[in-house]
């Protein structure tokens, strides 16, 4: 199939041979009239024409498909200029506007597309805190200059990451909130990320959270690294000062419940019914404020690092029906049925002894405390992977939504009748084991506390033989 100039250059080939064919029948009569000179005149006249004709008619198409492609490059503020209103002159304004319309849809969508990304690149590079964006699949698309500057060039890099003081955090923290879909945060010291800048030593919090499109696909995940260097210095003063206070007013509070008690007991003479009721009342209370020293005493130590845990392998049933048995009468004088499940051989735990009584005790008082009068609680445990989950569930009235994220916190107000210590030091001791805590809850529905120990390992065991 030939294209237009081909087709062209036939056409006037054609003609041109035509017309010299001519020519040649008009020399022969011209010749014989003596007109010999306008017989050769004639042949060359038709190329002429043909000649001009191809140039008239390939220059403006030519000129066309020039501007055209300088349209389809790109540059859409080139125009076409034709001054004609023929077909040609119709294909020009056709294509100034189409060049336009380019032009303005460039500028409304992939203009503010741009503008967003640019937007989007400068806040995240304003950002003071270390920011890592991953794809869907955990590999790394952007990292802002606060990144760099802590992680070097291994910010970028995965296989670099995994030799990076704290980038194996970084990326199992990436993983599972790839494959869970949903925030990872690191808790307690497995949270601190020690990164040197210079001369200067920085802890890290980590967090890493997934990122969705309006379809709730998975896009990829932000990871921020927070700087809790001066909340972590301020915190171990903090930790140390009540540390030293608490023991300090344990001595003279101890001496105070003696003498209430000797006051109690009578060996300072019979009391009258209101000092009976009073002393009573005092001696409570100093109970109360000595509960809340041990605990004090107690996250201090694990804060500090002063608290030495003396892992061992633990039957979680027996924990469990220990824990029943130390509230039972307790239980029985609020008429409260406590129900202890587990199976007999269920996996040891690797835990303190002492922790792993003061978790369940914790929770135990809170749920016998808010459970009313023919109430129930649960004491489960069951294995999951290479953990064992323990489960207490009441039947109290529940805990609002909006306390729910500070339950854990030092001084808490879900404890009206505690210490407020109680969860914070039940969180401590768990992370401390090596296990997690969560609680659910709805108001009017009971509250279940769950936390999970490690499955003690067992040890291989070599038996001599005998030769011979």
């Amino acid at each position: 199939m030939l294209n237009l100039s081909q087709r062209l250059i036939l056409g006037c080939a054609v003609l041109t041979g035509f017309t010299v064919w001519l020519g040649v029948v008009a020399h022969h009569g011209l010749a014989s009239t003596g007109h010999a000179t306008l017989a050769y005149l004639l042949p060359a006249a038709a190329l002429l024409i043909a000649a001009a004709t191809v140039i008239s008619v390939l220059a403006p198409i030519r000129t066309l498909a020039r501007d055209a492609r300088l349209i389809a490059r790109g540059n859409l503020e080139h125009r076409v200029e034709w001054s004609s209103r023929d077909s040609f002159g119709e294909i020009a304004v056709e294509l100034n506007r189409l060049a336009v319309r380019l032009r303005d849809l460039r500028d409304s969508e992939a203009g503010r597309r741009q503008m967003e990304f640019q937007l989007s690149d400068a806040v995240l590079q304003s950002i003071f805190e270390p920011i890592i964006v991953t794809d869907g699949k955990g590999h790394v698309l952007k990292v802002n200059q606060a990144a760099t500057d802590v992680l070097g060039e291994a910010a970028t890099d995965r296989m670099a990451l995994t030799t990076t003081p704290g980038g194996d955090k970084i990326l199992s923290a990436i993983r599972d909130a790839v494959s869970m879909q949903k925030a990872v945060a690191a808790e307690g010291e497995a949270a601190m990320l020690p990164m040197r800048i210079g001369k200067q030593e920085r802890s890290y919090r980590l967090r890493t959270t997934p990122m969705r499109d309006s379809e709730g696909r998975l896009l990829g995940t932000v990871t921020t690294l927070e700087d809790v260097t001066s909340l972590q210095d301020t915190d171990r003063f903090k930790t140390q000062f009540i540390a030293v206070a608490s023991r300090k007013l344990r001595d003279p509070l101890t001496q105070l419940r003696r003498g209430l008690y000797a006051l109690g007991q009578g060996f300072g003479g019979e009391l009258r019914p209101l000092q009976a009721e009073l002393v009573e009342a005092a001696s409570q209370e100093a109970k109360k404020l000595d509960d809340l020293m041990a605990d004090l005493i107690e996250v201090a130590e694990l804060d500090t690092g002063k608290r030495d845990l003396q892992l061992e392998r633990l039957r979680p049933l027996p924990a469990l029906r220990e824990a029943r048995d130390r509230y039972c009468d307790e239980a029985s004088r609020k008429r409260i049925r406590v129900e202890v499940k587990a199976y007999a051989d269920l996996a040891f735990v690797q835990a303190d002894r002492r922790a792993l009584r003061s978790i369940l005790d914790n929770l135990l008082s809170n749920a016998l405390r808010y459970t009313p009068e023919e109430g129930e609680i649960l004491l489960a445990a069951e294995e999951i992977k290479n953990f064992v989950q323990f489960t207490v569930r009441d039947t109290g009235r529940g805990i609002e939504a909006e306390r729910l994220s500070t339950i854990f916190d030092r001084f808490n107000t879900f404890s009206e009748s505690g210490t407020g210590m109680g969860l914070a030091l039940v969180r401590r001791l768990v992370e401390s084991l090596g296990g997690q805590i969560a609680v659910e809850s709805r108001l009017g529905h009971g509250t279940s506390f769950r936390f999970t120990l490690p499955v003690a390992v067992v040890d291989a065991i070599r038996h001599p033989v005998e030769v011979g």
